[in-house]
């Protein structure tokens, strides 16, 4: 699956945001294994989609690359699931939430956390190498973590409502 390249999808965008996108396409058309990508805010909306325009209707039967629905379902997956281990590690004292996997019979979940309070959400194949995946994503948050200012977070999350 590819993201929207930032010519189609970056419009009008600040170069920050062309930037993300930019970094969103790389980690989705060069790391093996992954199905789809969202970035989602603290406050759980969606912020970066590796196909925001994706239209249930095109999907081919028997066709899966991501969650049923559209990439705002990944988006919701990833809030509740950072909300749910940020819980626990409050009950737990354990600190902050750095990473959460989920391996499935016919997949794997990844999240992790942005400096922001952000996260980083990973679909991925039940085949992928999940260290591989692991260092990408910690690439990308890397990258993405503080350029990721209130201003850009705005920028994107209209820009997400614009596409959708």
């Amino acid at each position: 699956m590819n993201a929207q390249a930032p010519s189609a999808q970056g419009r009008g965008l600040s170069s920050q945001a062309r930037n993300l996108h930019w970094l969103l396409t790389n980690l989705v058309d060069e790391v093996p294994g992954i199905r789809s990508v969202a970035v989602v805010s603290s406050d759980g909306l969606m912020l970066l989609s590796s196909d925001p325009v994706r239209a249930d209707e095109t999907a081919q039967p028997g066709e899966s690359n991501g969650p049923k629905g559209s990439s705002a379902d990944l988006a919701t997956i990833v809030s509740g699931l950072g909300s749910l281990t940020l819980g626990a590690a409050k009950l737990m004292d354990g600190g902050g939430v750095k990473q959460t996997m989920v391996t499935m019979d016919e997949g794997s979940l990844f999240v992790m956390s942005i400096s922001d309070g952000s996260l980083l959400g990973v679909h991925a194949t039940p085949d992928c190498d999940m260290s591989i995946v692991a260092y990408h994503m910690a690439l990308f948050v890397g990258r993405a973590g503080h350029v990721l200012t209130p201003e850009l977070r705005t920028e994107l999350r209209k820009s997400m409502e614009n596409v959708q």
